[in-house]
């Protein structure tokens, strides 16, 4: 029987990207659950039941627009299912927002950050197997102290970008990130992000154009080290 993967759609423009491919390239069954549907980015106070984490082997939740600070009781509720997921002995990936929301669920927190990133950037690394150098893409404002017991395993001069504390992964930049995706980020950027942090919008399709290979040649690296070093600990 195939393992289960869990994507956790928080904004509806963030969706799983390169990851679906890297996990079910690894043989897994891919599932979503949407938190924000398109009808609600304007009202976000929905209610939201999240699944019985239980059957899942793995739990992704993705990014999203809305800082984790916002008082959304659904990113409360998110972070008891992660808690939950974690005590189910799933392991738990955490992208950008969702990263920013397992430092929360594990003790940490997440404040505005005086610098923040948009577009490619390397990392310094501690565990290259796991997480190479890069470049690896960031639209991040906000940024996470390191929860207690964690292990930072990146880190950009502006903010902390990658640790692991148990079986679970958070991660601040986007290994999902594709031409794709960035096109509908791109038309999606209400907040006219790009133009305030002085970013060329072509600069920024160019750089994924050339760099897209390479970079879903490192997402099938990350994933397939996650999930060997997850069932490694012998979760179940």
């Amino acid at each position: 029987m195939a393992r289960k993967v869990l994507f956790i759609v928080n904004d509806p423009v963030a969706t799983a990207g390169m990851l679906t491919e890297a996990f079910a390239g690894n043989g897994f069954d891919v599932q979503t659950f949407e938190v924000v549907p398109w009808s609600r980015v304007h009202d976000l106070k929905v209610d939201v039941t999240f699944p019985e984490p239980a059957g899942y082997d793995v739990i992704v939740a993705l990014g999203a627009r809305w800082p984790v600070y916002s008082g959304l009781p659904w990113v409360a509720a998110e972070i008891r299912f992660v808690r939950d997921a974690l005590s189910a002995g799933a392991a738990v990936l955490g992208v950008c927002f969702g990263g920013q929301l397992l430092a929360v669920a594990h003790g940490g927190t997440v404040t505005r950050s005086a610098a923040p990133e948009l577009g490619w950037f390397d990392l310094d690394t501690e565990d290259p197997a796991l997480v190479p150098g890069g470049p690896w893409f960031q639209w991040h404002f906000d940024r996470w102290t390191l929860p207690p017991g964690a292990t930072e395993i990146a880190r950009t001069a502006a903010a902390s970008q990658a640790f692991l504390l148990g079986h679970s992964l958070a991660l601040q930049f986007h290994p999902e990130l594709d031409q794709a995706l960035l096109a509908r980020w791109i038309a999606d950027d209400r907040d006219r992000d790009i133009e305030n942090l002085g970013v060329g919008e072509d600069d920024l399709l160019r750089r994924t154009a050339e760099l897209e290979s390479d970079a879903k040649r490192r997402v099938y690296q990350l994933v397939r080290t996650f999930i060997s070093r997850a069932d490694g600990e012998g979760r179940r």
